[in-house]
């Protein structure tokens, strides 16, 4: 009988390669998983119990926020979030629905029930601040050009951070709409408006390296070999915030998710269908879209209350 930890290797190297599962999510797995099994101090696959399990959830809720684990989603102030609390269940249940297909004996997954968490707090931008923001890169140095059309590529397509970031040069912008490899390998269509393309195209007309990606570090950002680097998540994290600061948002924190949550709420906002916009974002799940409902609602809501019946 094949010890837990070789099961877990196991499962691993099968959500890797028979289920497609990206590099980063396997590693995340592989933490929460190595985490369960050093709590529970044993080895053998039936170890793994009601008992056990109500342990380790007693355990991860009591953890102050960022200590319990060192990977992604870690909390800054109070006990470890719930949500947070949540991935570390799905991975095990996802790892006892494996050793069920595998015929090993353990705890039946349908015992893990994840802990319920409040709705989801959407952040996103009002016309003017978004206006601000877009407009804020106002210089003509090939720094000022790329990240205007950083900004406007976010918010005119909706893409992820990550997603923004392999993007390749040769882009084809005469195209109707331009194929984006996302989440789960997925391969969806983004559109660029007009003034996206412009940015774009500007940014691009002054550039002279020959860096294969679209987005990529300039001046005194490059490597002291002079060489273009792409940029990173995190660089272009960074970019949006100098540039909310300079837009003198200040109330809410502004990032490359925020133009996302952004974009959704426009089009929701100006009637899109959900099922659109839900194609648009990449999300594999229409329960997904739905939150952006409840901002749109409340949007409404307010246009109601400040405009119904108020000739007296």
């Amino acid at each position: 009988m094949a010890s837990l930890r070789e099961l877990k290797t196991q499962f691993l190297e099968y959500i890797e390669i028979e289920k497609g599962r990206s590099i980063k999510t396997v590693q995340n797995y592989d933490h929460y998983l190595t985490r369960f099994l050093a709590f529970i101090k044993k080895d053998d696959a039936k170890s793994i119990t009601d008992t056990s399990v109500r342990e380790f959830r007693l355990w991860l809720n009591r953890q102050p926020a960022g200590n319990a684990r060192t990977g992604p989603n870690r909390g800054s102030a109070g006990t470890l979030k719930k949500k947070t609390q949540n991935y570390y269940l799905i991975a095990l249940r996802a790892f006892l629905k494996y050793l069920a297909r595998q015929g090993v004996s353990s705890l039946s997954p349908e015992r893990i029930e994840l802990a319920k968490v409040g709705d989801r707090h959407i952040e996103f931008m009002n016309d003017e601040e978004l206006h601000r923001l877009l407009e804020a890169p106002d210089g003509s140095d090939l720094k000022s050009l790329r990240d205007r059309a950083i900004l406007w590529a976010l918010f005119s397509t909706g893409l992820r951070v990550s997603e923004l970031c392999s993007l390749p040069r040769d882009i084809d912008l005469s195209a109707e709409g331009i194929p984006v490899r996302g989440k789960g390998d997925k391969v969806r269509v983004v559109f660029f408006s007009d003034a996206a393309k412009a940015a774009i195209k500007a940014y691009l007309n002054k550039r002279d390296d020959m860096d294969d990606s679209l987005f990529v570090k300039v001046g005194v950002e490059k490597r002291s070999g002079g060489e273009s680097l792409p940029l990173t998540t995190r660089s272009i994290e960074r970019i949006v915030k100098l540039y909310a600061t300079k837009a003198g948002i200040m109330t809410k924190r502004v990032t490359p998710h925020v133009l996302r949550h952004s974009f959704a709420t426009d089009l929701l906002s100006n009637g899109a269908d959900l099922r659109a916009v839900q194609d648009l974002l990449g999300h594999a799940n229409i329960s997904t879209t739905q939150i952006y409902t409840h901002v749109t609602d409340a949007h409404l809501r307010n246009v109601h209350k400040q405009f119904h019946n108020k000739k007296k």
